[in-house]
């Protein structure tokens, strides 16, 4: 794990301990209520750094604190559960002590280079616990994770393993023979759960019904992968946990006439790390809006002017904002007020005064589902690509502020003879063999760039500042390390090519005339054989 990683997580538990220390020397409501911020607090930065061990200790310690948050006057907690929450704390110091040998965290490097100059994802390790029968497989899914560069070692399900001394892995995959988990392969999870607590579990097969997969998800498993879907979604996990994007931070808007609970609000939610920005006169929401551009909006039910209800009816009648969550924060205790106002356009109500702990996480899972919900009609659903209207809308900006003055290189990319790898394996290792693709660009190129999968098996890329000569360079190394990508599959591994087209600016004034020049030469590539990248004439 990155130093920086380290030392944000030790201040993290840092801070949580003083607070825990403070609340049992003190024992007052407040300071429990500061001690459950600080375990969500830190559950959440475990969760982007992808330790699902960790969180589900966070999570578990987090539970335990809200089960006795009650009231006021029901604190301090007895000291029977003050021993119990200590005893989880500790538990969860030790096993951050525990992961520190584990890099299983670290962010992807950006390119400062040219697009030929970048690597990809450095060194991890994985543990396969396989049994003989699935040999096959287990080797194309090596084979598979060797390519972008894990360390894989294998082991058997009756194999005795020191755990205690062997360097942590970032995952640990467990291939049964059977479909049916016996009580000795649970054993061996859950020691395994025990010895590694921040690597992630994933199970390969099982029954596909709720019993058998809670089961497995008591005993330590993360994740439970239907047998149809292993191969496409093993690599899809590992990748996922070394990829670690910052989100851009969450935005609310306070629209409240109260400055004693505008100040509370904005403390509450800046020890989450939100951003708040808060207008006293509701006759300023849309320049607030327009300038301040929120991912949520806490609204007052009753101010000067006009009130919440009336404030939000106007914003549903505007395309920009119909779909921007309003929570009302309010002393209405009448439900078929409530009501109404959720009718109305709200999407959800809090009491006042509310609790800091229920404000901070309903802020934060409304953000989460608004901007996952704005994402998906972005992105393509198979690859986290931008999908065709918005490479298409993205690749029009890029031209226009490359004007003719600078350099801008775009590709189109197609997977070579596709229906017949569908017709002889299936449509979801075709799948695999497009996010393979998919997964092999993001690597190689840089932020700045456009990737998006046009249609298909097919792929628009576009490259800022980049000439053609360079952009050759960087798309033919693609395309050779695509042609030596294994795709894992039940009985083995197929291998898989690409032809590309490329044309640059300047001389080509628009995206869709950029577009078409590079189509052109990619079906030049095609009738030249494929498996090879042609320049635009």
């Amino acid at each position: 794990m990155p130093q920086s990683h380290h030392n944000s997580i030790d201040d993290r538990l840092s801070v949580l301990q003083k607070r825990w220390s403070r609340y049992v020397e003190e024992g007052r409501f407040e300071q429990f209520i500061e001690f459950a911020i600080a375990v969500n607090s830190l559950a959440e930065y475990f969760n982007r750094l992808r330790l699902p061990g960790l969180v589900r200790l966070c999570e578990g310690l987090e539970n335990a604190a809200l089960a006795r948050l009650g009231e006021e006057e029901t604190h301090p907690i007895s000291g029977q559960d003050i021993s119990m929450l200590q005893r989880q704390l500790d538990s969860l110091a030790g096993a951050v002590a525990t992961s520190r040998n584990v890099a299983s965290a670290r962010r992807m490097q950006e390119a400062a280079a040219a697009p030929a100059d970048i690597d990809w994802i450095k060194p991890r390790s994985v543990w396969m616990i396989a049994a003989p029968e699935k040999r096959a497989m287990a080797s194309a899914l090596t084979e598979q994770m060797q390519f972008f560069g894990f360390k894989v070692s294998k082991h058997g399900w009756d194999e005795d393993q020191d755990m205690k001394e062997a360097e942590k892995p970032l995952a640990v995959l467990f291939i049964p023979a059977g479909d049916i988990t016996t009580a000795d392969e649970s054993a061996r999870i859950a020691a395994i759960r025990a010895a590694c607590p921040a690597s992630q579990l994933i199970y390969l097969g099982g029954e596909s019904e709720i019993e058998p997969i809670v089961a497995l998800m008591r005993a330590g498993i993360d994740i439970t992968i239907a047998a149809e879907d292993q191969p496409a979604m093993v690599l899809n996990c590992i990748l996922d946990l070394v990829q670690t994007n910052e989100q851009e931070q969450y935005r609310v808007l306070v629209v409240e006439d109260s400055r004693v609970a505008v100040a509370l609000i904005r403390r509450t939610l800046a020890q989450h790390g939100i951003n708040t920005h808060a207008i006293h006169d509701p006759g300023r929401l849309l320049e607030a809006l327009e300038s301040y551009k929120p991912d949520l909006i806490l609204m007052d039910m009753y101010m000067p002017r006009f009130n919440g209800v009336e404030a939000t009816r106007v914003l549903r009648q505007m395309a920009a904002y119909n779909s921007l969550p309003v929570v009302y924060l309010s002393g209405e205790s009448a439900v078929g007020m409530q009501v109404e106002a959720l009718r109305l356009g709200g999407d959800q109500f809090l009491m006042k005064p509310f609790n800091p702990v229920l404000l901070a996480a309903v802020v934060k899972t409304r953000i989460e589902r608004f901007r996952e919900v704005r994402r998906s009609t972005r992105l393509d659903g198979l690859t986290g690509l931008l999908n065709h209207t918005a490479a298409k809308s993205r690749l029009k900006a890029m031209v226009e502020e490359a004007g003719d003055e600078h350099a801008l290189t775009v590709a189109m990319i197609d997977i070579d003879h596709f229906k017949s790898i569908n017709d002889a394996y299936g449509h979801p290792v075709g799948d695999q063999v497009i996010r393979g693709l998919a997964w092999l660009l993001k690597g190689r190129l840089r932020s700045v760039d456009l990737i998006g999968r046009y249609g298909g098996e097919e792929f628009l890329i576009a490259l800022p500042g980049v000439t053609r000569d360079k952009a050759l360079s960087a798309i033919d190394r693609i395309r050779r390390d695509f042609s030596g990508l294994p795709h894992a599959h039940p009985g083995g591994a197929l291998h898989a090519t690409f032809s590309a087209g490329i044309a640059s600016l300047p001389g080509i004034h628009t995206a869709a005339a950029l577009t078409e020049v590079a189509d052109g030469a990619l079906l030049q590539a095609k009738r030249l054989g494929r498996n090879r990248v042609e320049v635009a004439s």
